[in-house]
């Protein structure tokens, strides 16, 4: 029960977005994240890219391609690149859930590589490479769907080239550039591979810490639920839940269990002659006052208005009534004037003892009559039916 007083940069760019804390983010922020995040992602292809064209070029030195080849892919990509720059910089994908548009991108792209791995099979094997670094990569943000669309599509592609055009692909390794090339090749496409591992990772990470987040955000909204807004007691829903299992444990074990129903008397006046802000901290002290004097055991609750209930498990009638009296007289007790000068606070309240066959309604039942009685012989005492 609830007392009532009671930036390192990472090259990774962020796995997931942040959307479960789009709730405190205008969207303005969102969207400009969202934006950034984009940007590295295309910064890293546009570097992806570069690498190749490198390794293409040194082919090109060695004689393996024509020059025009290299020029030719440096243009493709930097054309593809620049194309989704220009999307990213509109905010285009912002309409759609994945925002990256992966699955676009990763098509595109594979395309691409496999339109080369066509016009330069001496070298297919680079282009190969590439397509399985981009299908990895993709594969991270796109749904299961997505995935076996881009799988199917793919796998179409390079069972067209392999099976149809008849075209040998190959890894060149006659001339020490070459060997420079394949090499190279190699050490980019392990290092894409360790990239697309740290990403992952950072998938997890972030996985965790947004279900570590849900999780205690969930608890607090199911604490909120449960707890009476002025009083920081138990709502009347949740005590009265505590209240049925007290009862089933009680008749379950033959074990003994009291009810008290609590009524502030003369509230209302308390209201009409000091304010209602003086009554509302009223409720707030007696509330502090009582759930102080009472064991860890026990269940108190806001019942409605002024109307409090108290659960003593293990507790028999006559032993219950004397626990409620001592607060009773608590209550008397408190200085009230610091509040307001006009304050003055009593509690009336009715007691009985779990029987077996009882309902919660046939407990509320007894305890309301013996509060009623309670008032009826003049207030500021206890009565145990």
């Amino acid at each position: 029960m609830k007392r009532p007083d009671g930036a390192t940069v990472s090259t990774v760019p962020d796995a997931i977005d942040d959307t479960t804390n789009a709730g405190s983010t205008t969207p303005a922020i969102e969207a400009r994240r969202r934006l950034e995040q984009r940007r590295q992602m295309l910064l890293l292809q546009a570097a992806s890219y570069a690498v190749g064209d490198i390794i293409v070029l040194i082919y090109a030195y060695a004689g393996t391609v024509s020059f025009a080849i290299p020029a030719m892919f440096f243009l493709g990509g930097a054309g593809l690149t620049a194309l989704f720059v220009m999307l990213s910089e509109a905010n285009f994908g912002d309409r759609f859930d994945d925002h990256f548009l992966t699955s676009f991108q990763a098509a595109t792209n594979i395309v691409m590589q496999l339109a080369f791995l066509v016009v330069a099979p001496e070298i297919g094997f680079l282009f190969l490479t590439v397509v399985f670094v981009i299908f990895g990569f993709a594969a991270l943000r796109l749904t299961s769907r997505e995935a076996v669309i881009l799988w199917a599509f793919t796998g179409f592609g390079v069972a067209t080239i392999f099976f149809f055009l008849k075209i040998p692909i190959t890894l060149p390794m006659h001339t020490t550039p070459e060997w420079l090339a394949g090499a190279l090749s190699f050490v980019a496409t392990l290092g894409q591979c360790a990239y697309i591992g740290l990403f992952g990772n950072a998938m997890r990470r972030t996985l965790r810490r947004r279900t570590v987040e849900l999780k205690a955000a969930n608890r607090r909204i199911e604490e909120l639920a449960q707890l009476d807004e002025l009083t920081g007691l138990v709502n009347r829903r949740y005590i009265m839940k505590s209240l049925n299992d007290e009862i089933a444990r009680a008749q379950r074990g033959n074990i003994p269990c009291s009810v008290a129903l609590i009524d502030l008397d003369h509230f209302k006046l308390i209201n009409d002659r000091c304010g209602h802000p003086a009554g509302d901290e009223a409720l707030r002290t007696f509330a502090i006052s009582v759930f102080a004097n009472i064991r860890a055991i026990d269940k108190f609750g806001r019942y409605g208005g002024e109307e409090f209930l108290l659960i003593l498990p293990n507790t028999a009638g006559d032993h219950a009534v004397r626990i409620i009296d001592r607060l009773r007289s608590i209550i008397s007790e408190v200085d009230w004037t610091a509040i307001s000068g006009k304050l003055n606070l009593t509690m009336s309240a009715g007691i009985c003892s779990v029987r077996q066959g009882d309902s919660a309604d046939d407990i509320l039942a007894r305890v309301d009559a013996a509060l009623y009685r309670a008032k009826d012989a003049g207030r500021n005492r206890v009565v145990a039916a």
